[in-house]
């Protein structure tokens, strides 16, 4: 039986008596399995009127809450079964993705440690607790946490993805290199790892390593613009400059509104003395300014002096 038939069937029941309590909830958790938000939440909110002291409603309040985007409801809610049932990690552990969501996270660090003074091997826990010290630029601990991750559980992707950007950062190049590689190992579409692999290869100077991440990287995200970019510095870099016309064409296919795709353009028309494609190139990079991250004002004096020359 599916979901959907599940659902109406119980549905039926509640029409027959609407009483069953035992039938309301599990039509709030089929509504919630099946995406139906705002219907699971109407059914859950009846019943905590009902039962003002189950902690599991209130838990599952806060998965609905979350789901809808209502962060401050979702706390709420995992708070009040955490006060009904303190000794459920579960809730404690839902809090803690809610405050990173919040991007509270010295409250999300300090729920996930309580998680881990019950279960010390929570990988999950310690994954989220490198998170949280990433985004508060506390590396090192960043860094212990992730790998006691990967200690606890050598499959967990992004721990190893996190863990190869902090050695990327620090500059242990080739510990990052061997992390990315797992990554890939684990799961070989993760386009990310390749376009790291591909900027440490071409920050190294092995450009024909690099262009192959690289182009591992725009077929697996072809919307990858630093890709774009890199690619098109090592070709500009031997003077191939059709490919990189033709490269920066079809990115500029995917990413119609990405300024520094125009500017570069721009350069690469520039190089092959097609002044009217340079100019074309800045008026539109400067049409796209939000997305630039080379300077307007300069791209703004290059045309001038561009048309200038032209007249």
């Amino acid at each position: 039986m599916s979901n959907l038939e599940e659902i109406q069937e119980t549905q039926q029941i509640l029409r027959e008596d609407s009483s069953n309590f035992q039938a309301r909830r599990r039509l709030a958790i089929l509504l919630i399995d099946s995406g139906f938000n705002e219907e699971a939440l109407q059914q859950l909110l009846y019943l905590v009127k009902i039962f003002p002291t189950d902690a599991s409603l209130y838990y599952n309040l806060g998965i609905v809450y979350e789901k809808l985007k209502k962060l401050d409801f979702a706390e709420a809610s995992y708070l009040k079964a955490i006060e009904i049932s303190p000794e459920e990690t579960d809730f404690y552990y839902n809090l803690g993705l809610v405050y990173i969501d919040k991007t509270q996270y010295d409250k999300a660090i300090e729920v996930f440690e309580k998680v881990l003074q019950t279960d010390v091997d929570d990988a999950n826990s310690y994954f989220n607790l490198g998170l949280c010290f990433t985004k508060k630029g506390e590396d090192e601990d960043a860094i212990n946490s992730f790998k006691k991750a990967i200690e606890l559980n050598d499959c967990d992707v992004f721990a190893h993805f996190y863990l190869g950007n902090h050695y990327k950062i620090s500059g242990e190049i080739t510990l990052a290199v061997n992390e990315f590689n797992k990554v890939i190992i684990l799961c070989p579409d993760y386009s990310w790892a390749y376009f790291n692999l591909g900027s440490i290869a071409y920050e190294n100077g092995d450009f024909e390593s690099a262009v192959e991440d690289l182009k591992k990287t725009i077929k697996l995200n072809p919307r990858d613009v630093e890709a774009y970019k890199i690619y098109s510095k090592i070709l500009i870099k031997f003077e191939k400059l059709k490919e990189a016309q033709h490269l920066i064409q079809n990115a500029i296919k995917v990413n119609q509104y990405e300024g520094d795709l125009y500017y570069i353009l721009a350069q690469i028309n520039k190089l092959q003395n097609n002044l009217s494609g340079y100019e074309k190139g800045l008026r539109i990079a400067l049409k796209n300014y939000k997305n630039l991250s080379f300077s307007p004002k300069l791209i703004k004096k290059e045309l001038d002096d561009c048309i200038e020359e032209t007249l």
